[in-house]
C-alpha cells in the first residue's frame, strides 16, 4: 500500500467522518399520509426498539415500553395530525408523542427498574394507568401526579376493540386534541416546544396491544 501525504490523509479522515454524520430528516412538506398498506414498516419511520409491525394493512404493536416509532419527517410549528387508534387489550393506553427529538427512547435498564421516563416532547395518553386517566403532558407523563394544572380527565375509558379517530392540532402555543370529532383535552403552552430537536411525531405505548391506521399529517 502506498503512503498518503499528511494533507491527503487528513482529507480522507474528514471525509470518512462526514459520511458517518446522520443526515437530518426531510421536512414534512404540505402533508404526509400513511395507510400502512404494505408488508414492512419502511424507511419513513425510525424504530427505536419496539415490536412494531404491519398486519392486514395496519400498524400493530404491543409491549413497546417507551420505545417510540418516530416519523422520519420534521414537523412545522403549526400542524394537524389525524389517525385511527384501537386497543385490543383492556388496559387502554393509546399514546403518541408530538414535537419530540425523533430519537429518544427509554433504556432497557430503566424499563426493568420501572423508572419514570421523561420523553422529549408532548405526550398524549388516552386511558393510561390501566385505563384510569387520560393526560396531555410536556415531557414527563407522570407530571399530573404533582401538578394539578396538567390537562387530564378520568372519563371516558378506552373500549377494547373500538376504533377512535384522533385529531391533534397545534397553532402557536395552543394544542387542541379531539377524539371522534369532540373536544378531549387542550393546553396553551406559554413556551411551546419548537425548532430543531422539537419537531418530530411518534407512536408509542407500554404493554397494551394497539392498532393504528390512516395517519394524515398536514402543515397549517
Amino acid at each position: 500500500m502506498r503512503h498518503l501525504r499528511p494533507l491527503a490523509l487528513a482529507a480522507l479522515v474528514i471525509a470518512c467522518h462526514a459520511g458517518d454524520v446522520e443526515k437530518p430528516d426531510p421536512p414534512l412538506g404540505a402533508s404526509f399520509v400513511d395507510h400502512f398498506d404494505r408488508a414492512e414498516i419502511g424507511s419513513d419511520w425510525r424504530n427505536t426498539g419496539g415490536p412494531y409491525r404491519i398486519e392486514d394493512g395496519k400498524l400493530v404493536f404491543d409491549h413497546a415500553h417507551n420505545h417510540p416509532l418516530w416519523l422520519a419527517r420534521r414537523l412545522p410549528h403549526d400542524v394537524r395530525i389525524e389517525f385511527d387508534a384501537m386497543a385490543r387489550t383492556p388496559d387502554g393506553d393509546l399514546k403518541c408523542e408530538i414535537f419530540g427529538d425523533g430519537h429518544r427512547f427509554e433504556s432497557e435498564e430503566a424499563v426493568r427498574k420501572d423508572l419514570i421516563y421523561e420523553a422529549s416532547g408532548y405526550v398524549l395518553i388516552f386511558g393510561g394507568w390501566h385505563d384510569s386517566r387520560s393526560v396531555l403532558v410536556r415531557k414527563n407523563e407522570h407530571a399530573w401526579q404533582s401538578d394539578r394544572s396538567v390537562p387530564q380527565r378520568t372519563t371516558p375509558r378506552v373500549e377494547p376493540g373500538r376504533t377512535y379517530h384522533w385529531a391533534i392540532t397545534r397553532r402557536g402555543g395552543h394544542i387542541d386534541w379531539q377524539i371522534d370529532g369532540k373536544p378531549f383535552l387542550a393546553w396553551d403552552d406559554p413556551n411551546p416546544l419548537a425548532g430543531d430537536g422539537q419537531d418530530h411525531f411518534a407512536f408509542d405505548g407500554w404493554e397494551s396491544t394497539v392498532v393504528i391506521d390512516d395517519l394524515v399529517v398536514t402543515a397549517l
